[in-house]
């Protein structure tokens, strides 16, 4: 009987083999490494007609169980050493909501984190100018960018889920590696 079938068996978590391992949790710990993470469980695609930035109502927003995920997600951060971290959010309610939940600092909206998924034309630009803000963040401590599928998939290419954390690292050369993949908690 495989592994994984024996911890669905009794009931273990299972997780892919993708996880983060303890070294690349120690790595965030190190400077110049930042951490993605999509929103936390919101019902549906795309916001609904009528979307106002400045207003939650027109938006999707997180669900009861999105909170608990946005919650764990924080838990599984200190569990891992990172008790405090520099906390970006684009300005989209499910992500300033995923982002204070976490608990792990003040949260601070980051236009360039905005999604982008209803007008791809601004795609392209919007991923150069936060690779360019993220080339000038001091990276000294653990900053955590929460955002959207979309923005993720441009500048890591991963197709994140709903809660999973994607870490890269920024390299001398200004260039950004993927580091691993912490899935949805």
């Amino acid at each position: 009987m495989s592994r994984r079938a024996v911890d669905a068996f009794l009931g273990l978590p299972l997780l892919p083999s993708w996880a983060l391992s303890a070294d690349q949790w120690s790595a965030l710990r190190m400077p110049g490494h930042i951490a993605l993470i999509r929103h936390a469980l919101a019902p549906g695609t795309f916001d609904p007609p009528g979307f106002r930035l400045d207003d939650c109502a027109t938006q999707r927003n997180l669900s009861d169980a999105g909170r608990v995920q946005a919650r764990r997600i924080g838990d599984v951060f200190r569990a891992n050493g990172i008790a405090a971290a520099n906390v970006q959010s684009s300005q989209w309610c499910r992500c300033l909501d995923t982002a204070a939940l976490l608990r792990l600092g003040e949260v601070t909206p980051q236009p360039l984190l905005n999604s982008f998924a209803q007008d791809r034309n601004r795609g392209d630009p919007q991923i150069d100018a936060l690779r360019r803000w993220i080339g000038r963040q001091p990276l000294e401590r653990p900053i955590l960018l929460v955002t959207h599928q979309v923005v993720i998939t441009a500048l890591s290419g991963v197709f994140a889920d709903s809660g999973e954390i994607v870490i890269m690292s920024r390299e001398a050369d200004g260039r950004f590696i993927l580091r691993g993949r912490q899935p949805t908690v």
